[in-house]
C-alpha cells in the first residue's frame, strides 16, 4: 500500500520531498547530478518530465531512494513504462516474444506474481564470507580457514554448499582471505579480501560487491544449518530478510568460551521487523531471538544495502560506527542496525533451532561428538 501511495505522486514532487528529507539544497543536488539548478527546479515543479536513466541512478544514490520506484515514477512522468525496462527490452529484443506469450495467455495478476516469485527463487545466489582468521579455534585453524575444518568426513564449507544446492542454488561465491589457497572447490566464484587482518565481516562482504545484485543470500561461513532454514529464507518476499532463532538460549547452556553476552541478539516488533540487532544485553526480557548470520536481499534490497554501505563508509571511515570502534571493524549487524535507524524495514524470518555456530574450540569439539553419535 505504501508503494501505491508513493506512485500516486509525480516524479518531481517525490524527488523534492526526498531532497528536503535529506537536507540537501536544490543547487547542491543539481551540482551533484550534473544539471543546471533551473533544470532541477523545473523538474521538481513538473515542468519537465523525468530525466534520463543515468541521472535517475545518481538521484537514487544521493537521495537514498529505491531505484526501481524512481524508474516507475519516471515512467509515469513520461506516460510510458519505466525507462530501465525500456532500456532492457531494447537491448534484449528476444524478450518481446516472452512478453507476448504472457499477454496472449491472459494471465491473472496472481499468476504473474507467482511466475515472478519462481523466477526470483530460481535465480537466487549465495555469497559466503570466509575471510576471517578463526583465532578462537586456536591450533585447529593454524593451517586452515575455519570453514575447512572437518565434520564427519566433510568440511564445514562442503556441508554448507550441499545444503544450498539441495535448495536449488548453484550460483555460489566465496570471499576468501586467511589461508585462501586452502579453499579451492570447483564451480565456485572466489573473491579475495587482501585486508582480512585489518577489517571485519561487514567490509569483507563488500569484497564481493560485484555479485551483490538480484536476489542473494549473504551468510557467515562458520555455521552449520539444515535445508529447512534456507528454504524458509527463500520463501520470504521482503526486500531485506534476516534469519532469527527464537529458541536460542538453550545453545548457551554450558557454553563457556562463547558466553551468552556475545550473542548477536534481535529485538523485533509485532510485524517481525527488526528494532534492535547486535550484542544486546541478554538479561532484558525484550530480547526475542538470535541472528544466525544469514540474510537475503531482493534486487531492491541489494541496492539499498550497497547504497547505504557506501554512504556510511564515507562518513565513518576511521571513526566509531554503531557498536564498533571503527567502521573498518564493523559487523554485519552494525549495518543492519544503521538501515533500521534510517527507517528501512528489515524482516525477521523466524526459526526454532536447526543451526549451530562453530566459533570456539569448545564448539568444535562438542559438534564433533554429536557427529560421532
Amino acid at each position: 500500500m505504501k508503494k501505491l501511495s508513493i506512485l500516486s505522486q509525480t516524479f518531481g514532487s517525490y524527488i523534492r520531498s526526498l531532497r528536503i528529507k535529506n537536507n540537501i539544497g536544490q543547487r547542491e543536488l543539481a551540482k551533484k547530478i550534473g544539471v543546471a539548478p533551473s533544470y532541477l527546479n523545473d523538474m521538481e515543479k513538473n515542468k519537465r518530465t523525468a530525466p534520463r536513466t543515468d541521472l535517475i541512478k545518481k538521484l537514487s544514490t544521493i537521495l537514498k531512494a529505491d531505484l526501481d520506484l524512481l524508474n516507475d515514477l519516471a515512467g509515469n512522468s513520461k506516460k510510458t513504462i519505466a525507462p530501465d525496462i525500456v532500456d532492457y527490452i531494447e537491448n534484449n529484443p528476444k524478450i518481446v516474444s516472452l512478453l507476448r506469450a504472457v499477454k496472449n495467455s491472459e494471465l491473472s495478476d496472481d499468476e504473474i506474481a507467482n511466475i515472478e516469485k519462481k523466477i526470483n527463487e530460481s535465480t537466487t545466489k549465495v555469497l559466503i564470507v570466509a575471510a576471517g582468521l578463526g583465532s578462537r579455534l586456536k591450533g585447529h585453524t593454524e593451517n586452515l580457514p575455519k570453514c575447512m575444518l572437518d565434520f564427519g568426513g566433510k568440511t564445514l564449507l562442503e556441508r554448507q554448499l550441499s545444503v544450498y544446492r539441495n535448495c536449488g542454488i548453484d550460483n555460489i561465491s566465496v570471499v576468501r582471505g586467511y589461508k585462501k589457497n586452502k579453499i579451492n572447490y570447483k564451480n565456485i566464484k572466489y573473491l579475495d579480501n587482501k585486508d582480512y587482518e585489518k577489517n571485519n565481516i561487514l567490509n569483507s562482504i563488500f569484497y564481493g560487491e560485484k555479485v551483490i545484485n538480484g536476489n542473494i543470500i549473504i551468510a557467515y561461513s562458520d555455521i552449520l544449518f539444515e535445508s529447512s532454514v534456507v528454504q524458509r529464507l527463500l520463501d520470504s518476499d521482503h526486500d531485506i530478510s534476516v534469519v532469527v532463532d527464537i529458541d536460542w538460549r538453550g545453545y548457551y547452556v554450558g557454553r563457556k568460551d562463547h558466553p551468552i553476552e556475545e550473542a548477536e541478539n534481535v529485538i523485533f516488533n509485532s510485524n517481525n521487523e527488526v528494532i534492535k540487532i547486535g550484542k544486546i544485553a541478554t538479561e532484558k526480557q525484550e530480547v526475542h531471538g538470535e541472528f544466525i548470520g544469514m540474510m537475503k536481499l531482493s534486487h531492491r534490497g541489494a541496492e539499498i544495502f550497497k547504497q547505504n554501505f557506501h554512504r556510511v563508509k564515507k562518513l565513518f571511515w576511521n571513526k566509531p560506527f554503531q557498536r564498533s570502534k571503527t567502521f573498518q571493524t564493523a559487523y554485519l549487524t552494525d549495518m543492519i542496525q544503521e538501515l533500521v535507524d534510517i527507517g528501512t524495514k528489515v524482516h525477521c524470518v523466524i526459526i526454532e533451532r536447526g543451526w549451530k555456530e562453530i566459533d570456539t574450540v569448545e564448539d568444535y569439539q562438542k559438534t564433533l561428538k554429536e557427529f560421532k553419535q
